[in-house]
């Protein structure tokens, strides 16, 4: 089993890497070609590839980061580092959209006739390399590697749109499609840019994730045997996959050592189903004040 782990996550931290130097050598290309067919929209996209290496890179050092063990100084270990990485990315890549933007404004004002068979040739380019990436993130299980499969996505049918306009741009002598797409994309990304970011912060507020009902837990725990009240009861997460648990029980006077070892097994399990892997229960009884200002 442990074995398996192990060759899981070498295979995850593998497909990142190989993500991650598709995406910076093809970004670098983008660049110096998106110039040289006079393109703001492959040097837009040039950009958000750029981005894109640089969220691979720190997906790639917070996965090989995340399985360290936790010491003295990070007692829950370091997944919670994948929030800062998120948010470092999502900064980078909202100043490269307004820029782009602020460009493709510019260039809409005095439209610039560009080489669209370089734009289709891209195109193509980075819907295949895109795409492989894709294709090999996709086998990852972790909540990380699922996120990059749908980036990879996104960037993918970007370059489908790129290559469609491109197609349109070789019958009809509208050079102003070019800057038009850029927004679009650059507007698509700062979208889902933002949204993110709003998440990624809501989670190191320690807000409940949102596939977390509270009020379900509660009313399990409350069925359980011997259990005569719940309160105090926190959900926060480390990184957006795995969530952290703790609460207080009312135990009904009298229960015995035998009991409670079944009921913190059996709310255990109940955290479990909400990926909450780091539970602390604290045990009171109705005679106690709790120490917990309500």
């Amino acid at each position: 089993m442990h074995t398996h782990e192990h060759e899981h996550t070498a295979s995850t931290v593998g497909n990142i890497k190989l993500a991650f130097f598709l995406n910076l050598i093809f970004a670098v290309v983008e660049f110096i070609g998106g110039l040289f067919i006079n393109s703001v929209a492959i040097l837009s996209d040039s950009l958000h590839d750029l981005g894109d290496s640089i969220s691979l890179g720190l997906a790639w050092y917070f996965e090989k980061l995340s399985h360290r063990d936790r010491n003295g100084k990070y007692s829950y270990g370091f997944r919670r580092f994948s929030l800062l990485g998120a948010v470092i990315n999502a900064i980078i890549l909202v100043i490269g959209s307004f820029f782009i933007v602020r460009e493709a404004i510019l260039r809409l004002a005095n439209p610039v006739q560009t080489d669209v068979k370089g734009m289709a040739i891209f195109a193509l380019i980075g819907i295949a390399i895109n795409g492989f990436a894709a294709y090999r993130m996709q086998h990852g299980k972790s909540m990380n590697a699922k996120m990059l499969t749908w980036h990879l996505l996104e960037d993918v049918l970007g370059w489908v749109a790129v290559l469609v306009v491109s197609i349109v741009m070789m019958f009809v002598d509208q050079p102003a499609l070019d800057p038009i797409l850029s927004m679009g994309l650059s507007v698509f990304v700062l979208y889902h840019v933002i949204k993110t970011l709003i998440e990624t912060i809501t989670l190191f507020l320690q807000a409940v994730p949102a596939e977390v009902d509270m009020d379900e837990i509660e009313r399990r725990i409350k069925r359980l045997e011997k259990v005569v009240d719940v309160h105090h009861t926190h959900v926060w997460s480390l990184d957006g996959e795995e969530n952290v648990l703790t609460t207080h029980i009312v135990l009904a006077e009298g229960s015995k050592s035998p009991e409670i070892r079944i009921i913190k097994n059996s709310i255990r399990e109940i955290a479990r189903e909400f990926h909450c892997e780091h539970t602390t229960v604290e045990f009171e009884y109705l005679k106690e004040d709790c120490s917990m200002p309500c």
